[in-house]
């Protein structure tokens, strides 16, 4: 079972940028496609980003030409970096296996206007 610890997060003003990092444990985590998921109060948890096991990538269209979703197969990370924030990617945000493995804690990102 892959275990997975998410952080980077913070508070940014719009137009900033963070870096999201998510460590996962487990042999196999190179064998697995990995999404970065967010999640708003009362609302359900979204696929932001996916990167497949050989490094194809796939992107919500709310965040397409922003966020870029990356992995070091090596150290077991996964990576999004997210630029040109607004106050509609503040979230919690989660990173996981496809399928899914038990959820982390996620990480908050919070963007002031």
């Amino acid at each position: 079972q892959v275990q997975l610890v998410e952080s980077g997060g913070g508070l940014v003003q719009a137009g900033g940028s963070l870096r999201l990092s998510c460590a996962a444990s487990g042999r196999t985590f190179s064998s697995y496609t990995m999404g970065w998921f967010r999640q708003a109060p009362g609302k359900e948890r979204e696929l932001v980003a996916r990167i497949s096991r050989g490094g194809s990538t796939n992107y919500a269209d709310s965040v397409k030409g922003r966020f870029t979703i990356s992995r070091d197969n090596a150290k077991n990370m996964v990576y999004l970096q997210m630029n040109n924030l607004n106050s509609e990617d503040t979230d919690v945000y989660y990173c996981n296996t496809f399928p899914y493995a038990t959820w982390g804690q996620g990480t908050q990102v919070t963007v002031s206007s």
